[in-house]
């Protein structure tokens, strides 16, 4: 397989996302949805919509959201509202919460976990999709980036329970937190897939690294940074550009990536990298591409 290829740059603004999109050159056609994490009340470090105003604007785009399967400000539409509301985002834009009414089942005939997945019913309404991912750690699947939002992102509130439990049915509140790890990030990449064979590959990603704490923008109360920023990655592939994130923080001479790599490490982060390679959706094998 050749290489795929992943633009970096080391620049963290609005004008280098859409730098950075324009080097990938692939046209996202249509209804473009764009896949953002809102933030949960009380999160400091998420991407906020005035840094990605640009882009979407750019792309003529509409900010995609889908509700979460644990207690908090987005776990219900009406609270999710009110939360998009606080944060900026329906000042900015249009907003969809892909769930708000209904779920969508995608098949998934080669997955290894899960045979079905999940995701919000106005997923329907879109042509190609911009999965723009705040790249940091994640309480339970070591890293967020693009896979992540591919998959946990993308579910329904059914869907994001039904991954985190590894494919069983009415899988309860607790269950989704004693789960075997490995059977979790497996089922992340089958549902991964699921959605780029929905969308036939029309799209393209975008990892922020910045505000990289070792929690993710779904915990309220997440620890602050843990190291410097070290810039944006573009590409057309999403095992790819998560690895190529991961590779930038165990190379970096920040000694504050301990944490992030100790959070990495205890939860087995890079093993739905390997996953998602094995079903064939992105290439471990990358050429970075430095732009700046």
């Amino acid at each position: 397989m050749e290489k795929s290829k992943v633009y970096f740059s080391r620049e963290i603004s609005s004008k280098s996302l859409v730098k950075l999109f324009e080097k990938v050159g692939k046209e996202l056609k249509g209804n473009i949805a764009i896949k953002v994490h809102s933030g949960e009340d009380g999160n400091q470090n998420y991407l906020r919509p005035a840094f990605l105003e640009e882009i979407v604007n750019h792309l003529k785009g509409t900010i995609v959201e889908c509700n979460t399967a644990y207690p908090g400000m987005r776990d219900t539409t009406e609270k999710h509202k009110v939360l998009l509301e606080k944060h900026g985002w329906s000042k900015y834009f249009k907003v969809d919460i892909l769930d708000a009414k209904d779920d969508l089942v995608l098949n998934i005939p080669n997955g290894k976990i899960i045979s079905k997945n999940y995701v919000g019913k106005n997923i329907e309404n879109y042509d190609s999709m911009l999965v723009l991912s705040h790249f940091k750690g994640h309480p339970m699947g070591g890293y967020g980036g693009a896979l992540k939002q591919l998959s946990i992102g993308l579910s329904s509130s059914k869907g994001k329970r039904y991954i985190h439990c590894a494919g069983k049915d009415n899988g309860t509140y607790e269950e989704m937190f004693d789960t075997n790890q490995l059977s979790f990030l497996e089922a992340m990449a089958d549902a991964a897939s699921s959605v780029i064979n929905y969308f036939e590959n029309n799209i393209v990603y975008l990892n922020v690294m910045c505000n990289m704490s070792v929690d993710c923008d779904c915990c309220a109360n997440a620890q602050d940074p843990c190291m410097k920023d070290i810039g944006i990655l573009a590409s057309t592939d999403p095992v790819a550009i998560d690895k190529a994130c991961i590779d930038l923080v165990f190379s970096s001479n920040d000694p504050g990536k301990d944490a992030l790599i100790k959070r990495i490490e205890d939860r087995k982060g890079t093993h739905v990298i390997d996953a998602a390679y094995k079903l064939g959706i992105g290439n471990v094998e990358y050429e970075l591409v430095d732009v700046d």
